[in-house]
């Protein structure tokens, strides 16, 4: 199943019902949110330096936490999500925190279509690019919205944990890009025991393919890099060894969990195809 319309109407209506048992679960840790902690992590943190001022596009922001979070540091934030029930629960949010992020309810591929301006900061992290079937048209669409000389800052879960099974115990699927991962997984990664079991369409992107679509579309990469932990407890069997760092148990620090991109706009223009 591959069709682009069934993949987003599928995807949509899992990442729909993941939101509120994701607002209330202690994953995303929504009171220590609305008394004034960053959602953001350090390794991200370390590439955005001071966006005080700067405008920044938010690809994939689910419910709109990092995206408040680049706010209030002092960005002009707008940001987007495809699903309807993530951007409801963004707009509430935004009021209640009294920011002025500009939430759209688009699927990515479309948003060219719709949005006419460009940003100095193109942002996205963390579970994001596996829910897309083209990443060349993924990377494309970030240079399209970039200023020339504009910055995009990546962070994602590092391919290798993605070949694994749930429990994280063998080998399941290719390193290497091959046909969609179709599954039906009960509850979510923020809540395993959460009521819901709904199908997913994925895909697993090697570290090359995301970095030469970048390449391939103008961007130049200034900084790449790999860390042995990840900053959230969403993976089966993590031991927390420092605050804010898991790894998996038995792999200790013996895999990569999580990567980062820093890449530059050479492009003049960009041009969507």
């Amino acid at each position: 199943m591959t069709d682009e319309n069934q993949y987003l109407e599928i995807n949509k209506k899992l990442w729909n019902n993941r939101v509120n048992h994701h607002v209330a679960s202690d994953f995303y840790k929504m009171d220590d949110f609305l008394n004034g902690n960053t959602s953001l992590n350090s390794i991200e943190l370390d590439l955005l330096g001071n966006i005080k001022g700067k405008s920044v596009l938010h690809l994939q922001c689910h419910f709109g936490q990092d995206s408040i979070s680049l706010s209030k540091m002092g960005a002009q934030v707008t940001a987007i999500d495809f699903s309807e029930k993530a951007i409801e629960t963004a707009n509430n949010l935004n009021i209640k925190m009294n920011t002025d992020v500009v939430f759209i309810n688009c699927d990515l591929y479309s948003l060219p279509k719709i949005l006419n301006q460009k940003f100095d900061i193109v942002f996205t992290s963390y579970g994001t690019i596996g829910w897309l079937p083209n990443i060349d048209k993924w990377a494309n669409v970030v240079a399209h919205f970039l200023k020339p000389l504009g910055k995009f800052v990546f962070v994602e879960f590092h391919p290798v944990i993605w070949m694994y099974d749930d429990n994280l115990e063998k080998v399941t699927y290719k390193y290497f890009r091959d046909k969609p991962i179709i599954e039906e997984t009960p509850g979510t990664y923020a809540n395993v025991n959460a009521p819901i079991a709904d199908k997913s369409i994925t895909w697993n992107y090697s570290l090359s393919e995301v970095i030469n679509a970048l390449i391939n579309n103008g961007l130049t990469i200034n900084h790449f890099n790999e860390f042995d932990y990840s900053p959230y407890n969403c993976f089966s069997n993590c031991i927390e060894f420092e605050p804010r760092k898991y790894r998996i148990k038995h792999f200790e620090d013996k895999i990569p969990m999580v990567y980062s991109i820093l890449a530059t706009n050479t492009n003049s223009f960009s041009v969507m195809v």
